[in-house]
């Protein structure tokens, strides 16, 4: 077996992609690529550095005659976390990038759901013909519906997205080809992320100007909703912006394990859930242990707060002593 065999063979029996290799040697991908192919050798100094990392012996990888039955010399365990395949991989992106314009939809509706209760509102004032009360409740109707339509929009993607939770909250490998992938559809993808966040937060800031501008032209009440509603409009164009391009990029860092979705992250995560368990167990307990032996319970809810305020503190002091 020659060099590039047993580097290829080593390389996967520790479920490391070509991209992961080169970041620990601190080379270039198409340099461990050439190495594999056989089409160049590393220098003394890279093969050492690849013995350590492998926990095998020099000669091992050097000589031919010496084949996979050589002893290392710390001898990794095998990978314990799932694995990721370049299909699954895909599969996610592809789900992520649907679901996301139908998520930012159904934020939009949300955000558009009061508007009819106040334009209603502002014209019973002025119309006989329509009474506050009615104004009210076709206004809170409407407001339902809309709502009713986004959290459907909100459950249809989520049972879409729920067999990846694994993503955001254990730690995994991938499989061969397919961080570099990732990789290339994310520098593809930074140049609309960031011209959409640019939009977004522009057009969250510069909402309030009709009212401004309205309250500058005429005090008259519906023309003043009128514009507020335009507002609405325009905030709810923004968060579309910022939604649609947020999710999209968030799934690329779930693949990388990148920005809130490190390794670290994902150990202090777990970890914490198990504090709040603990924590919020024993703060119910004292509750009604106290509630119940004072029969105090005009004021035994103060100890909710309390503990609200104590658990941030908890929780940040576990988070330091964790790390």
């Amino acid at each position: 077996m020659i060099f590039a065999d047993k580097l290829i063979q080593l390389r996967k029996k520790n479920g490391w992609s070509q991209e992961d290799l080169a970041e620990q040697m601190q080379v270039t991908r198409q340099s461990v690529s050439k190495w594999e192919s056989a089409q160049s050798i590393p220098d003394l100094e890279r093969i050492i550095q690849l013995s350590r990392i492998f926990g095998v012996s020099v000669d091992y990888l050097l000589k031919e005659e010496l084949e996979d039955t050589e002893p290392a010399i710390n001898s990794p365990e095998p990978a314990q976390f799932r694995q990721v395949s370049l299909e699954e991989a895909n599969h996610f992106l592809q789900v992520k990038a649907q679901t996301a314009r139908i998520i930012s939809y159904g934020v939009f509706l949300c955000i558009l759901s009061p508007i009819c209760l106040f334009i209603l509102a502002a014209f019973s004032e002025i119309s006989p013909g329509l009474s506050e009360n009615a104004a009210g409740g076709i206004g809170m109707m409407i407001l339902l519906i809309l709502v009713a339509c986004a959290v459907a929009l909100f459950l249809s993607c989520r049972s879409k997205t729920a067999s990846f939770d694994y993503l955001e909250q254990e730690i995994f490998e991938t499989e061969y080809g397919v961080t570099g992938m990732v990789k290339g559809k994310k520098e593809e993808y930074q140049y609309t992320y960031t011209r959409s966040t640019i939009l977004g937060v522009s057009l969250c800031i510069l909402s309030l100007l009709p009212l401004f501008g309205g309250l500058l032209i005429s005090e008259n009440e519906l023309f003043l909703v009128s514009m507020l509603s335009v507002c609405f409009v325009l905030a709810g164009i923004g968060v579309v912006f910022l939604t649609h391009s947020g999710i999209i990029w968030a799934s690329f860092q779930k693949l990388l394990q990148e920005g809130d979705y490190t390794r670290q992250k994902k150990q202090l995560q777990t970890s914490s859930q198990v504090l709040s368990k603990i924590y919020w167990s024993l703060v119910t307990t004292c509750y009604l242990g106290y509630s119940f032996i004072t029969f105090d319970w005009g004021r035994s809810w103060i100890i909710w707060p309390v503990a609200a305020v104590l658990y941030s503190a908890v929780s940040a002091l576990y988070s330091l002593l964790k790390k």
